[in-house]
C-alpha cells in the first residue's frame, strides 16, 4: 500500500517537481567510501518518499529519494545497489535492484536512473510517482559487489543503457581519489539520443589525465546523421582495441547491461561462468564481474 506524506509536504514537493526540467549533472568525481554493513537501509523494507524527479532524455528519469535521516548520507558501500519494491496487481512483490548515482558525500537524499519500459512494471510504476509518495527499499549483504579501491592498473567496463549506474560509482570511487587505476569505458547505446550523461562522462573523461577514456558505440543511429563514433555493437574487435586483454595479470573486466548483453559478451548475469565472447577470448571469472 502505497503511504503519503501530510499534504503541506506534499504540495512543497509537487511544486518543486515541476520545476525541474531535464538538466542533469553527475558533478564532480567524489570519492566517499564507506565500509559494507553500514547503509541506512536495513534488510527491512523501509518507504522512502520521492523528493523530486528529472526526465534526462525521452525514456529515462533520475529519482531522488529522501532518507529518513536527513542529516545523513545513505552510507552504501562502492559498489553496492539498494532493491526497491512494490506490488502487482496480485499483491505479488516486483523486486528490481538500483544502483543509486549519488554518493556518500550526498546528505539526505539518493538518486537512481531508471529507463522506463511499455511493458515494465517498476519502472512505469516510478514514472508515474508524484512528489510525496513512497516507495519501499532495502539492503542486503548479497548486493554488496566488488568494493573500491579496486587495486589494479586497469579496468575494462562494458556497459549497455542504464548499465553505467554502477559504473559511475566506481568512476567517482577511482576519479575522486589519488587513485592509479586507468579505466575505459565501452559504451554501447541505441542512438546519441539514448546516451545517458554523455557530456559529464566525457567531460570527466577529459579532465581525467587519461584515466579515463571513454568509446561510445551506437547500434541504430541513423546513417545520415553527424555522428563520427563507433557503430554497431560491442563485439570481440572492440574489446580488443580497447580493454585490457585477458592476459594483463592486473586488470579487471566490469559488465552491466541488459539481459541480451550479458548474454553476448559473457553470459547470464547470475551465473558465475564467464561465456560469450568474454568466455571465447579467455577472460576468467576472477576478472570478469556482472553486475
Amino acid at each position: 500500500m502505497m503511504m503519503r506524506l501530510p499534504c503541506h509536504h506534499h504540495h512543497q514537493l509537487r511544486h518543486q517537481l515541476r520545476r525541474l526540467v531535464s538538466t542533469f549533472s553527475l558533478g564532480k568525481p567524489t570519492a566517499s567510501l564507506v565500509a559494507p554493513g553500514n547503509c541506512v537501509l536495513t534488510e527491512d523494507w523501509t518507504p522512502l518518499p520521492l523528493f523530486s524527479k528529472k526526465t534526462i532524455n525521452h525514456d529515462t528519469t533520475v529519482y531522488k529519494f529522501s532518507l529518513l535521516d536527513a542529516k545523513n548520507p545513505l552510507n552504501l558501500s562502492t559498489c553496492a545497489c539498494v532493491l526497491a519494491s512494490i506490488p502487482d496487481t496480485t499483491g505479488e512483490l516486483v523486486v528490481r535492484p538500483y544502483t543509486p548515482i549519488s554518493t556518500n558525500a550526498d546528505i539526505g537524499f539518493m538518486e537512481l536512473m531508471v529507463k522506463k519500459y511499455s511493458d515494465g512494471i517498476m519502472s512505469t510504476h516510478l514514472d508515474n510517482l508524484n512528489a510525496g509518495d513512497t516507495i519501499n527499499f532495502k539492503h542486503i549483504p548479497f548486493n554488496v559487489k566488488i568494493q573500491a579501491p579496486f587495486n589494479v592498473k586497469k579496468i575494462g567496463m562494458l556497459v549497455g543503457g542504464t548499465g553505467v549506474a554502477p559504473m559511475i560509482q566506481a568512476l567517482h570511487a577511482i576519479l575522486g581519489a589519488a587513485d592509479a587505476t586507468e579505466v575505459t569505458l565501452l559504451y554501447g547505446s541505441k542512438t546519441q539520443q539514448d546516451i545517458l550523461a554523455q557530456e559529464q562522462l566525457d567531460e570527466w573523461a577529459s579532465e581525467s589525465n587519461g584515466k579515463l577514456v571513454v568509446h561510445h558505440v551506437l547500434s541504430e543511429e541513423p546513417d545520415e546523421s553527424d555522428w563520427q563514433g563507433r557503430r554497431g555493437f560491442i563485439d570481440e574487435k572492440m574489446i580488443q582495441e580497447t580493454l585490457p586483454s585477458s592476459d594483463d595479470d592486473d586488470s579487471l573486466i566490469f559488465v552491466c547491461g541488459p539481459p541480451a548483453m550479458y548474454d553476448i559478451l559473457c553470459g547470464e548475469r547470475m551465473e558465475k561462468a564467464i561465456t560469450g565472447i568474454l568466455g571465447k577470448m579467455g577472460y576468467s571469472n576472477d576478472v570478469v564481474h556482472k553486475f
